[in-house]
């Protein structure tokens, strides 16, 4: 059967929900898919939280007003999600739990009975604890019940004309942050302005690992070349050394996906339920 096809019916079957909005490739697709069939019956929540980008929050909020989605925001401090600051390898997973339980209360109060997700087919294949606190709570997550893959969601989109498809993962600032180490709000918020101003400096693609006094810079490999120039280089050192840290370093590598994550192999990772 046609993925597309599997998704349709997985959606027609669960009559009404509401889709935990990032604002993301995911997510999007999902909300805009889910509203063609079942229109008012969907609705985006967005979580306003330190822990994710202010800019994809406020394109999330426009996506909804062009489209004409009914969108909630759910403001969540740092001190709402359960051993989050902390920083241990469960950190996803907790804050997961933290946050789901929030959407679903709020899904609750405005009558919806069902809190849908956007993890895809491919979400499998990475280290992502955050998953199995949602299995637990009854999230569903039609795209990955329909087998589709990052790449097949970007295509879809790209064919409906949604300029988000070639849209690069922002994902929680906190991945930013070495397992162990405290998560703070100004760490949190010094990571989001240098990938801010990075992005208007030209680069799709970044990650700004926080290091304590370093910031090591993650680009696409294609795009390392561009610090080949001095310019540049004076100023993004200057944008991290406004922001509290005492060097920037560039990631000789380039940006890989997961590039904080432990070898999980060495670890008991434990679970609170």
């Amino acid at each position: 059967m046609d993925k597309l096809k599997k998704l349709e019916e997985i959606i027609k079957k669960y009559k009404k929900f509401a889709i935990a909005f990032s604002g993301g490739v995911d997510s999007t697709f999902l909300l805009y898919f889910a509203h063609e069939i079942l229109k008012d019956n969907v609705t985006a929540i967005t979580v306003n939280s330190p822990a994710f980008s202010k800019e994809e929050i406020k394109e999330a909020d426009e996506f909804c007003k062009k489209q004409g989605i009914y969108h909630i925001k759910v403001d969540i401090s740092l001190e709402e999600l359960d051993g989050f600051s902390e920083n241990t390898v469960n950190r996803c997973y907790n804050c997961k739990k933290s946050i789901f339980t929030i959407l679903q209360k709020t899904a609750c109060r405005n009558g919806i009975s069902i809190v849908a997700d956007g993890t895809n087919a491919d979400d499998t294949y990475d280290y992502r604890p955050g998953i199995k606190a949602l299995e637990e709570m009854g999230i569903v997550s039609p795209l990955r019940e329909a087998y589709l893959t990052k790449e097949e969601i970007r295509k879809a989109l790209k064919d409906r004309g949604l300029s988000v498809w070639n849209k690069p993962a922002y994902a929680c600032l906190a991945t930013r942050i070495p397992y162990g180490e405290e998560i703070t709000l100004e760490r949190l918020e010094r990571i989001g302005i240098i990938e801010e101003e990075l992005h208007r400096l030209g680069f799709l693609q970044v990650r700004v690992r926080d290091h304590g006094n370093v910031a090591r810079i993650e680009v696409l490999p294609e795009d390392r070349e561009k610090f080949f120039s001095i310019d540049l280089m004076n100023k993004v050192n200057k944008i991290a050394l406004d922001n509290g840290f005492k060097y920037a370093a560039l990631d000789l590598a380039g940006y890989k996906m997961g590039n904080l994550n432990i070898d999980i192999k060495n670890y008991n990772i434990v679970t609170h339920r």
